[in-house]
């Protein structure tokens, strides 16, 4: 196992829903922590500076740190959980999974459980379940055996999956890429960039509750006051049976990928150019995507200030907000030259030439 596969491994299987990332903040800093200067803003987002020949530009490399998950909302008279969706859940993708609930007292897994189909109508039968008519089973049979546990409102709650290299090696299956990925990323840029010099200040940054807002975006934005973001994600792969080209046509194993469009921002595009030709000169493969129905911290940091020339570059994921996605590490791997070879470039004269 190679330092990239141990990150990524470490980095998926810790828990950090919305407003609960302290695990992924401290897998950061231990990271970072021999080659940059730690920080974190008051909402608890990652902020670890390298200073490589000049105070400026200051270039953000951001990931968010949170991923989907639930929170306690509810606990039944016949100790059953009820949850609170941090998140965007797709309903057809949660029963029957386990789960973990981290309570003050220690870990306490469930499973997502409904109404048996044994007991359902033909109609009823074939409706999807709405997470509303969803709980978590802990095993228990009160309310006072679940506070026994050490389980309160409140508690979060993460999927239970494990970080698995697939029969095709260089295939990834685990919860969470979407953001680990883009931590990674950073982490990994920014180790890299220390070692071989860059004409900026680079800033791996790691923000919270992406999921429910990109409130870390923002918050972020300020304390660093960017001149340049690089918004590290995972994007849709769309080489599974259903998905028309012209929805998407990334594929996993094409190489990164970068957001021309979404429903918060459009890129800088003469960023977006250099992007282009920096994968052209490095024989990267780059794909191409537009997501009309999402966005990423960029919506937030481009906006700052009198705005901040801004470019998401993805690595194609398959099953994302689920409990189980895949990625390709040849992406990763592709998709982190192509980011510590466009930071080498962005000295003080490139960055004012990116103002449209």
């Amino acid at each position: 196992m190679d330092q990239s596969q141990k990150l990524l491994k470490e980095i998926t299987e810790a828990g950090g829903v919305p407003g609960y990332e302290s695990e992924i903040r401290a897998i950061m800093r231990q990271a970072l922590g021999d080659v940059a200067v730690i920080e974190q803003d008051k909402m608890g987002s990652f902020i670890g500076r390298h200073k490589g020949q000049d105070e400026r530009p200051r270039v953000m490399l951001v990931g968010h740190m949170d991923e989907i998950g639930f929170m306690v909302r509810h606990i039944t008279k016949e100790g059953f959980v009820k949850f609170q969706p941090l998140g965007g859940w797709w309903d057809q993708v949660l029963l029957g999974h386990r789960v973990v609930i981290k309570t003050g007292q220690g870990d306490v897994i469930g499973v997502l459980g409904a109404k048996p189909p044994h007991l359902l109508d033909a109609e009823e039968r074939k409706k999807v379940v709405e997470k509303t008519d969803m709980y978590i089973d802990v095993g228990a049979c009160s309310e006072e055996e679940v506070r026994d546990m050490g389980v309160r409102v409140g508690d979060p709650i993460i999927p239970d999956s494990e970080f698995t290299v697939m029969a095709k090696p260089n295939f990834y299956l685990s919860k969470a890429f979407d953001n680990r990925v883009g931590c990674a990323l950073a982490v990994e840029a920014v180790r890299a960039l220390a070692e071989e010099g860059h004409p900026n200040t680079v800033y791996a940054v790691g923000t919270v509750q992406e999921e429910v807002g990109l409130r870390g975006a923002k918050t972020t934005a300020f304390a660093i006051d960017p001149d340049v973001a690089i918004i590290l994600e995972v994007d849709i792969a769309g080489d599974v049976p259903g998905i028309k080209p012209e929805e998407t046509a990334v594929k996993m194993g094409g190489g990164p990928s970068m957001l021309v469009y979404d429903a918060r921002m459009i890129p800088n595009l003469k960023l977006r150019d250099l992007v282009i030709s920096t994968a052209s000169e490095l024989e990267i493969p780059l794909q191409f995507s537009a997501m009309a129905g999402g966005a990423t911290d960029g919506g937030m940091i481009h906006m700052h200030n009198q705005g901040v020339p801004s470019v998401v570059i993805g690595v194609p994921t398959r099953h994302i907000h689920s409990h189980n996605a895949i990625l390709c590490r040849d992406d990763y791997d592709q998709a982190l030259k192509l980011v510590v070879a466009l930071i080498k470039k962005l000295d003080a004269e490139t960055v004012a030439n990116l103002t449209p």
